[in-house]
């Protein structure tokens, strides 16, 4: 069974698509990757055990235009879902992460973002069932047209940061207005996704980062199929996350 090309009109105040080659300050791409685009289209509708997301394009309805902003992080990195999880049932004490006790302890930094404003895209993406969940698309698709169409969403979806909200608009297939912005722009190799998007995944699964060949052409970027060898990806026999993001197949 064929399934059906969604497509969906998002856009925001600010956008940041970090580089993973920016260690500290954030610089972001100039136009959204699709791992950022599978997010939005996981934080309106998203059943992992049954189907994950293919991005199929992207088209850049404004032009990229960079802005300079100086934001506060957290140090410490929040706990694992499990933790929290054990928060909330009360079967375990909940430890807060502390920003500014005194003097001798700051637990923030700030750090430097080049983000994207005023930004505006049209994503295609399919959904795609795992096994044995095949005779289930319609359904799925159905569902998703719902919800999409009613502004519904599990989490509010955001633009490559979480304090970077996004708005949604679920587009027909064939619309074709606006016209994506005019720009020819060789990205060379890109962040496809930091998941392994091979099976269904879980909660506790350790980042597996892809990379693609990104160009984009009159505005619009073309995202191969995850399998397709046009889509780099680390050795799944690499245990550890250092490996794995360093070593990749070809």
């Amino acid at each position: 069974m064929k399934p059906n090309r969604q497509v969906l009109r998002v856009w925001g105040e600010f956008a940041c698509f970090t580089r993973p080659e920016m260690k500290v300050e954030r610089f972001s791409y100039p136009i959204m990757t699709p791992s950022a685009a599978r997010g939005i289209l996981d934080a309106i509708y998203c059943k992992p055990v049954k189907f994950r997301w293919q991005v199929r394009r992207i088209e850049m309805l404004k032009p990229p235009r960079y802005i300079a902003l100086r934001r506060n992080e957290v140090k410490e990195k929040a706990p694992a879902e499990r933790t929290i999880r054990r928060w909330a049932e009360g079967s375990e004490e909940p430890q807060p992460i502390f920003v500014d006790v005194d003097e001798d302890f700051k637990g923030r930094t700030q750090r430097q973002t080049m983000a994207l404003k005023d930004v505006c895209y049209r994503i295609h993406a399919e959904i795609r069932p795992w096994p044995g969940f095949e005779t289930e698309l319609p359904a799925l698709e159905a569902q998703f047209v719902r919800r999409a169409g009613r502004g519904q969403y599990f989490h509010q979806p955001y633009l490559g940061c979480r304090e970077f909200p996004a708005f949604f608009e679920l587009c027909s297939p064939e619309e074709t207005e606006p016209k994506p912005f005019e720009l020819d722009m060789n990205l060379g190799w890109i962040v496809y996704d930091v998941f392994d998007l091979s099976r269904p995944g879980k909660p506790d699964d350790p980042p597996f980062i892809s990379l693609f060949e990104a160009r984009i052409v009159k505005g619009v970027l073309e995202v191969p199929e995850y399998e397709s060898d046009a889509v780099r990806k680390p050795p799944r026999t690499v245990a550890t996350t250092s490996e794995q993001g360093v070593l990749f197949d070809g």
